[in-house]
């Protein structure tokens, strides 16, 4: 016998279980599809449960807003680009499914070179070694060309950009969000950290002129953010920058009066990170709300999302 006291299980009384809560019923049960199933088929199959169930939510949150005239704020950081995604996040604006576009540095500058040259994110650790790692002349040229023009302009630099990949459409090899953007009239901030991009190791590189002008977007972001209560913001694949950025402007509109009641916010990221679940996810709801943390491969989780919008885009809708 043990030296140490056991609990008596003959004491416990069960409950029976047509009377206890649960969590999974029946009707929230995966659907396979065949082969010949649509979208919508495989989309209406997917079970109602934990991200499913939150991606889902997104996409009503989404269509919700646009609906109701409300803003559409999504935040990418360049890896977005990077696996290819471009013609998708195009689809969003010509979709009317974005009304501002907020991204780093890094974006801007994979977006214009994939737009004008075809090719982009170079082999870090083979241009290090041989000391020519962010050492393109042309990518330089047009960014902080861009930054000087905003400037003389008083343009935010995403407007400048935007602006200028839009007057070369005829060489793009690929679409430029910026350009596209630009051209429908849809807001896109830059929102750059000073040394952090490859076009700041240049001599045509001006911190006055890419300060000036990023700090213009900030407050054009801002703006936009007065209107919160009921809009949605998503963060795709930025961990620190533009987390940093979406509290700041989130900061100074409530400050001056704006409601977020009602606001939807979502992360969508292949790993969990601190600031975007906090300051993203998390303390814009103290008012209420929602936020949502959606883990996957941006390359696999972007796509199911805007198929997912269009999906529920295309119903009739109930009167």
């Amino acid at each position: 016998m043990s030296r140490y006291p056991e609990i008596d299980l003959e004491r416990v009384r069960g409950v029976s279980l047509e009377g206890r809560e649960a969590k999974t019923a029946r009707e929230a049960l995966a659907r396979p599809v065949q082969e010949s199933d649509s979208f919508a088929d495989f989309w209406d199959g997917l079970p109602d449960a934990l991200g499913a169930a939150d991606l889902r939510a997104l996409v009503a949150a989404i269509l919700a807003a646009r609906r109701a005239g409300r803003p559409v704020v999504w935040m990418f950081g360049a890896h977005v680009i990077k696996v290819g995604l471009s013609p998708l996040l195009v689809a969003l604006l010509e979709e009317d499914l974005a009304t501002l576009v907020a991204v780093n540095g890094a974006f801007a500058i994979h977006d214009a070179e994939m737009a004008l040259w075809g090719r982009t994110s170079e082999d870090v650790a083979a241009g290090l070694q041989r000391g020519r790692f962010g050492m393109a002349r042309e990518t330089a040229d047009l960014l902080n060309g861009a930054a000087g023009e905003a400037q003389a302009r008083q343009e935010g630099l995403g407007e400048a950009l935007g602006r200028i990949l839009l007057a070369r459409r005829e060489r793009w090899v690929a679409p430029s969000v910026l350009g596209v953007a630009y051209d429908r009239e849809i807001p896109v901030t830059v929102h750059v950290a000073i040394g952090c991009d490859i076009v700041h190791q240049h001599p045509s590189f001006s911190g006055a002129a890419t300060g000036e002008s990023t700090a213009r977007d900030f407050r054009i972001l801002a703006a936009h953010l007065q209107e919160l209560s009921d809009a949605v913001v998503i963060n795709v694949g930025s961990a620190v920058l533009l987390p940093e950025v979406f509290l700041k402007a989130f900061s100074v509109v409530t400050h001056l009066g704006a409601s977020p009641e009602g606001l939807t916010t979502a992360t969508l990221d292949f790993q969990r990170h601190y600031r975007p679940l906090v300051n993203v996810v998390q303390r814009p709801h103290y008012a209420g709300g929602r936020g949502i943390y959606l883990i996957g491969q941006h390359e696999i989780l972007l796509p199911l999302l805007v198929q997912g919008l269009r999906c529920e885009q295309a119903r009739p809708q109930e009167s």
